[in-house]
């Protein structure tokens, strides 16, 4: 075995061995590795890759020698060793994104991570090179560094490949994985890691019904197999986050305690322990599902809600990181969780920011080429614009923004539709501020010449949809 390869920290390595293609290779060979720093060892499960191809991948989080051996039950694939040297993270590599301080994310080096997320759910299924390339060049010029993103088809789709063995529903063999499919969405993890944007995968949905695949309804230990394979391939792209299921209470095929067991199975395969939660359903303005967060293997809080008001409530029941990844979405279509205004998604976004939690863009626009939250392709909506200004503007504050208003440095406030024409600071009286009035809309930043102490009145223009910025002297 080479002993002199090099992998940058949070980087992948990966061991590629030749074996047997008899039987059904995916089922019947196990293979595993053992990788070695100083006194730490790191179990991490292989793979078949197709052609007689056998893989492990690992990500190293420190730099220095490593050393890994292999097991397995084939004795060709058993007892290897090797050795590679893990260096320093080259610029733009902070590493995973990890919870911090409850309700915040940072990169394990400890650079802030603020989710400016996005849905495109099936913009790697097309078949269509020059459409993935298309939302990548979006992406690359968006506020957008996260991702909601199926690895499953749905319902009637037919795309040229899924994650099984066979094209169509009548010929998939949940007992084999195609390669292939895996390679090209591995490739599109890595642009989308260029770019510093993480990949939240969708593992399950519940959209396949009468008509569908029939993913939705396997067994736990099905379910289980599938998850073992996708997380021996992807979990060491650090860009990753497992979303165990997009509404995963319209699945009637599978009850809470069947969630329960595959989300505590992803938490004891996952090496990485990676970012993990799940999604909830709702019957748009009147009922709304969520997940029980409190719950040991959950990471944060992923939440389908229209009002980004109960952000506050969310936080005083479950300490962890808040994510309104659906909070409808900028469009005209039929449906009521598809047609809001970008200057109704902005509110709700400003709402979600001012009470401590983060909201999630998409768009969907009838007679468009594509619909950006089903296959990516051209953004074609007012919002983009200015949740980059939105972020800007949140960049430029704390990293927590909550806690510094606790105390009394800074504050965002946002005022919604209200058109008030003065607000009392709600800062310590024997403090002086500079005070900023945001149009979130008009994207303007004014700054009141005078100076202000706390709890002093300031003037307002009586014009909705404006914040506050507060600083101290």
């Amino acid at each position: 075995m080479l002993t002199d390869q090099q992998v940058e920290r949070w980087g992948i390595f990966e061991v590629a061995l030749s074996g047997p293609t008899d039987g059904n290779p995916f089922e019947d060979i196990q293979l595993t590795a053992v990788f070695q720093y100083r006194n730490d060892q790191i179990k991490v499960r292989g793979f078949y890759d197709g052609d007689g191809v056998y893989k492990v991948r690992f990500m190293p989080d420190r730099e220095g020698v490593w050393t890994y051996t292999t097991d397995s039950n084939e004795p060709h694939l058993s007892g290897l060793q090797g050795t590679f040297i893990c260096t320093a993270a080259q610029q733009n590599n902070h590493g995973p994104v990890r919870v911090k301080d409850n309700y915040l994310f940072a990169y394990e080096d400890g650079t802030s991570y603020l989710p400016f997320g996005t849905t495109c759910y099936h913009w790697t299924h097309t078949g269509d090179a020059e459409n993935e390339q298309q939302t990548i060049t979006e992406l690359k010029q968006s506020p957008f560094n996260k991702v909601r993103m199926c690895i499953l088809p749905t319902k009637t789709m037919r795309p040229p490949m899924v994650a099984y063995a066979g094209t169509v529903p009548e010929d998939v063999d949940i007992k084999k994985f195609n390669p292939l499919f895996f390679q090209h969405l591995e490739q599109k993890l890595i642009d989308l890691m260029e770019l510093g944007v993480e990949a939240d995968l969708i593992l399950f949905h519940p959209y396949d019904k009468e008509e569908g695949w029939g993913f939705n309804n396997l067994t736990v230990e099905e379910d289980c197999y599938y998850l073992q394979y996708v997380m021996a391939r992807l979990g060491a792209f650090r860009n990753v986050w497992w979303s165990l299921s997009n509404e995963y209470d319209f699945n009637k095929m599978k009850d809470i305690p069947h969630w329960d067991r595959l989300l505590q199975f992803v938490q004891r395969e996952d090496p990485y322990q990676r970012l993990r939660s799940i999604h909830n359903g709702t019957r748009m303005y009147e009922t709304s599902s969520l997940y029980d967060f409190s719950k040991s293997w959950i990471t944060h809080q992923s939440i389908q809600h229209w009002d980004a008001a109960t952000v506050t409530e969310w936080r005083e029941n479950v300490r962890k990181p808040i994510v309104i990844d659906e909070i409808s979405y900028e469009g005209n279509v039929s449906k009521r969780w598809g047609n809001i205004t970008a200057l109704e998604l902005m509110h709700r976004y400003w709402e979600a920011i001012a009470r401590g939690g983060f909201a999630s863009h998409g768009e969907c626009f009838e007679k468009k080429p594509r619909s950006w939250i089903s296959s990516g392709g051209k953004l074609y909506g007012e919002s983009p614009a200015r949740i980059q200004f939105l972020r800007e503007v949140l960049e430029a504050g704390p990293q927590d923004w909550m806690k510094a208003k606790e105390d009394g440095n800074y504050a965002l406030l946002y005022l919604g539709k209200y058109r008030l024409s003065s607000y009392q600071l709600p800062m310590p009286a024997d403090r002086s501020y500079k005070v900023e009035l945001i149009d979130i809309w008009n994207m303007t930043i004014t700054v009141l010449k005078e100076t202000y102490t706390g709890q002093s009145v300031i003037p307002l223009p009586a014009k909705p949809y404006t914040a506050i910025r507060i600083q101290a002297n």
